[in-house]
């Protein structure tokens, strides 16, 4: 069933204080047209300056998730990304007065009981979705994380942490709806942190915002009644801190009996938000945190792309075959004698190409290259091999009509082995860097996975003569 994108109806606000920096700060949740997604205002700074909150404005992820543009950051947003995607809200404006949001209780549940009180409003502008059709994996041996992405009609998590401290152990959490579950068995799962990370934290002049209230703060190691003094003084309370039987500071009572799993499950909501498009999928994760969640990310945004690339050039869905020749007829300038590309079987956006060239004893240039031994220029296979690092450069230009590719330069080329009618030539082109309208790529020539060329390829994205 087709689903329309939807914002609040009325702007609302919460106050509080940042985790990290303890400054008062307050953030206002705004209405915003159709197709604006999920984006950041700094209303305390002149103009105002807008973020928007995916991957790609993503500045740090090791004590949460800082989303910015130059100097102008915003701190600490997954909690409010989770909440605006957890009640599946496609289109906001979140004005910050400070350069991080309310720390709260630590959880997503203030942000989600005030955007229930603002109430939604449905838009004329169809959601769109991410469908997952292949399983998509990230490993860190070194830390032990695994995420696993399934296909699914519906966005659904499993997790998984294991930890030595007998107070966590080893808990599981699956949320199997995310209308039905997120408000209720999710968003209230409050952060949790060992006390000595928090010590060590609060010692370095971080989590100013952070108190008793705000975290579950697990104990793991023994303290004496001098240290437990310490602490107050640390964090500037009154209150007196003790040590408890349950393993948590101030024997604080859990609001699930696997608290801490169901914060992980909201953090991974929230940096999957970041893709800035709703997703269909089964994620599975064991031990991931911020850094891993953001990698996931990448890699499903790349999937992402393609997909829109896929669409935009309305390519066949012919098995193996990325982009046809009816689609490269649209990218490439080039017609009969001199289009050399048959077909791009993978591209991968700003990083890299991979195209065939099928070449047969019809080929024009056979007929005096040479008579009776016929061999493949050399000039031509470094023209193929450009014409593919070409489609890779146009297709990310709005209109590549408009554009031509110059090369500039071609470098350390060597050949190999000879190229002969029957041959299957496999292209794979890598962009090594970009700046302006100016390139450099990497490329590679192969048949039967044995190299036949290789060369660095410089060249100029420019306008065509006459069009903007």
């Amino acid at each position: 069933m087709l689903k329309n994108q939807r914002t609040i109806k009325h702007p609302v606000s919460y106050s509080g204080v940042g985790l990290h920096t303890g400054n008062k700060t307050k953030i206002t949740f705004v209405p915003a047209p159709a197709n604006t997604g999920i984006i950041f205002r700094r209303v305390d700074i002149a103009d105002s300056p807008v973020i928007p909150a995916d991957i790609d404005h993503v500045l740090d992820i090791s004590r949460g998730t800082t989303i910015g543009i130059g100097e102008v950051k915003v701190h600490t947003v997954e909690h409010v990304m989770a909440a605006v995607s957890g009640l599946e809200i496609d289109n906001i404006i979140c004005e910050v007065d400070g350069n991080e949001p309310p720390v709260g209780d630590g959880s997503a549940l203030p942000f989600v009981e005030i955007l229930l009180k603002a109430g939604f409003e449905e838009q004329d502008s169809p959601r769109d979705y991410l469908i997952i059709d292949k399983t998509i994996t990230y490993h860190d041996p070194a830390k032990g994380i695994d995420i696993v992405v399934f296909p699914s009609d519906e966005f659904r998590i499993t997790f998984m942490v294991d930890y030595k401290n007998p107070a966590l152990g080893t808990q599981y959490t699956s949320m199997y709806s995310l209308p039905e579950e997120f408000a209720t068995e999710f968003a209230a799962a409050r952060t949790f942190c060992f006390l000595s990370e928090v010590e060590q934290l609060r010692k370095a002049n971080l989590i100013r915002g952070g108190a008793l209230d705000n975290a579950v703060v697990i104990v793991d190691r023994d303290m004496s009644e001098s240290e437990l003094s310490g602490l107050r003084s640390l964090f500037e309370i009154d209150e007196k801190v003790t040590l408890s039987t349950n393993g948590i500071l101030n024997g604080k009572t859990l609001r699930y009996p696997n608290e801490p799993v169901r914060h992980k499950a909201l953090d991974l909501i929230g940096d999957l938000s970041l893709l800035g498009i709703p997703l269909k999928a089964h994620v599975m994760a064991a031990r991931s945190g911020h850094g891993a969640n953001a990698e996931l990310v990448k890699i499903i945004r790349k999937e992402y792309k393609k997909k829109l690339i896929r669409s935009k050039y309305t390519a066949s869905d012919n098995k193996g075959v990325f982009l046809d020749m009816e689609a490269i007829l649209k990218i490439l300038p080039h017609r009969y004698p001199f289009l050399l590309v048959d077909r791009i079987i993978d591209l991968v956006p700003q990083e890299h190409v991979v195209g065939i060239k099928n070449v047969s004893m019809n080929e024009p240039f056979f007929a005096g290259h040479f008579p009776g031994k016929p061999i493949m220029p050399g000039v031509l296979i470094i023209e193929a091999m450009a014409q593919v690092g070409g489609i890779l450069l146009l297709n990310a230009e709005s209109d590549p009509n408009a554009k031509l590719v110059y090369f500039t330069g071609i470098d350390n080329v060597r050949f190999r082995k000879t190229v002969t009618p029957g041959d299957t030539v496999r292209f794979e082109v890598e962009l090594a860097a970009y700046r302006r309208s100016i390139c450099k790529m990497i490329g590679r020539a192969l048949v039967d996975d044995e190299l036949v060329c290789e060369a660095e390829l410089m060249a100029a994205i420019v306008d065509r003569e006459g069009k903007a």
